[in-house]
């Protein structure tokens, strides 16, 4: 009796070394249709924009000066191209730091000037189209743009001039994720020269 209770102890102790121990469960496989990444990116933003400026009229500064310009070389247009940094602020809202150029060519007594300038420009989205994946990807938006300017030759259609502008738009951020591309449309208006004009421009903006 006492062999076999010495027996059946020894293999309760044995048993275990003797049973391979149970492997962990595998780890679940990942789901290859899940999102690894934002469909729409939102953050710091560097956009570019190049379109068509024109003002309706062109006072002249300093009369002095260009005697053959008259006192207006009416209407004018040319090339406006822009450069913008900026940040969404929420996925409506964004506040950016533009610098602009343009180049304006008026009747041929007046001549052509030049306006460069820097400022900040502020935009709201105010309607959002979700595409089949529920991302919102096409936007309406307003915005408005403020730029301190110089014009040349100095004096022609002024020195300095505080440029404002503003209108609607829309904005579609393409499936490469990091790009939308855009349009604008903005009324200009030229402070000290007191002169409107108005802007057309396609936008493309790379989101980091």
């Amino acid at each position: 009796m006492t062999k076999r209770i010495l027996l059946v102890a020894a293999l309760s102790l044995a048993l275990p070394a003797l049973v391979p121990a149970q492997d962990a469960a595998p780890p679940l496989e990942e789901n290859p249709k899940a999102p690894h990444f934002n469909d729409v990116e939102r953050g710091f933003y560097v956009g570019f924009d190049a379109g068509y400026l024109g003002l309706f009229r062109t006072p002249t500064a300093q009369p002095d000066r260009y005697p053959y310009a008259g006192s207006s070389g009416g209407n004018a247009g040319g090339v406006l191209v822009g450069l913008e940094i900026g940040r969404d602020l929420t996925s409506r809202l964004s506040l950016g730091i533009v610098a602009q150029g343009g180049n304006e060519r008026a009747r041929v007594s007046y001549g052509a000037f030049s306006i460069y300038g820097a400022g900040l420009d502020l935009r709201y989205a105010y309607y959002g189209l979700k595409d089949r994946n529920d991302w919102e990807r096409f936007f309406l938006y307003v915005h408005a743009r403020g730029t301190y300017s110089r014009t040349y030759p100095s004096g022609l259609f002024g020195s300095t001039e505080f440029l404002v502008q503003g209108g609607p738009g829309l904005e579609y951020f393409t499936h490469l994720r990091h790009f939308s591309l855009g349009a604008a449309l903005d009324y200009v208006y030229a402070a000290r020269a007191r002169a409107s004009g108005f802007a057309v421009y396609p936008t493309v903006r790379y989101t980091f």
